[in-house]
């Protein structure tokens, strides 16, 4: 009897292995024919191709996790994307504001500036940097890495929370800020902890 069960241990570990690359083959199928066919997936494809390669080059920057924001997506839908880049996941989302000085007038139409007093949301790779606490608690200082956000710390454009920002998905756009990327409290509990454990800065990209 022992000897019976000594032998179908290997076939057993052997069976359950095969059938979890099985299935994760199929999800990386089911993953590719879905980014294929989604523009917004598609366009966060090809960011995170941008990031992966940006922060292989700087290994002063996370290259575990990173954060996207879709400025395409309406505001009311979650566009604030934690994506682990080792694993080629998204692990997280949420909702999150934009500036009021991007609004035109226009429905899904926005325009963004890297000008002091825009109150416009600026595009770019941000690096996330300290902490500290000001008018909404505990925020981060953003430091734009290109040329279209590279005002950001001298605007005082950083991560923070805000209370009238609403957790749940919706139907029509959310507050507006004035031109940082501001998330719900309970949202940014979590990636505030992504933040805080990570011994190098993390990457926030904001496209269009």
């Amino acid at each position: 009897m022992k000897k019976t069960i000594f032998i179908l241990i290997p076939v057993v570990v052997i069976l359950f292995c095969s059938f979890n690359n099985e299935l994760k083959l199929t999800e990386k199928k089911a993953l590719e024919k879905v980014t294929v066919t989604n523009a917004t997936e598609q366009r966060l494809l090809e960011h995170v191709k941008t990031i992966k390669q940006f922060v292989g080059a700087n290994s002063k920057y996370n290259n575990e996790f990173a954060f996207f924001v879709d400025m395409r997506v309406m505001s009311g839908k979650n566009r604030f994307i934690v994506y682990d880049l080792k694993k080629d996941l998204i692990v997280d989302q949420g909702l999150v504001a934009h500036g009021i000085g991007s609004e035109t007038g226009k429905k899904e139409e926005l325009k963004f500036s890297n000008t002091n007093s825009s109150f416009c949301t600026s595009l770019g790779k941000y690096s996330i940097g300290q902490d500290y606490f000001g008018k909404f608690g505990k925020a981060y200082k953003l430091y734009g890495l290109d040329a279209t956000n590279s005002n950001a710390f001298a605007r005082s454009i950083v991560l923070h929370k805000y209370d009238q920002v609403p957790y749940e998905e919706q139907d029509k756009a959310i507050v507006h800020s004035l031109g940082c990327p501001m998330v719900n409290e309970k949202y940014y509990g979590r990636i505030e902890k992504i933040i805080d454990n990570s011994k190098k800065n993390i990457i926030l990209d904001i496209y269009y």
